[in-house]
């Protein structure tokens, strides 16, 4: 399924896939820590809903990363993406 969320976005999306896998916690322990469907997991992962900040800052805790460090890796590939935009 195509994600209807800009390449700024599939950054964020990213970040929060690979920051899960470092955690290793599969889709399934994560939603199951969270009290949600794994479905509830798959679909902002695969970019078909956003997560508000209060769901952010419950999934980063849970996967015992700093919220701080994701937005720091976005902001980053964003100004990586721009950079591209320019040339």
């Amino acid at each position: 399924m195509k994600s209807i969320f800009s390449n700024e976005y599939d950054i964020f999306r990213r970040c929060m896939i690979a920051a899960r896998k470092e955690a290793r916690l599969t889709q399934e322990a994560l939603a199951k820590h969270l009290k949600k469907p794994q479905s509830f997991v798959a679909k902002y992962e695969n970019g078909e809903r956003r997560l508000d900040v209060i769901e952010f800052l419950f999934v980063t805790h849970v996967i015992g990363v700093d919220p701080c460090d994701i937005i720091r890796k976005v902001e980053q590939g964003i100004s990586e993406l721009s950079c591209k935009d320019e040339e």
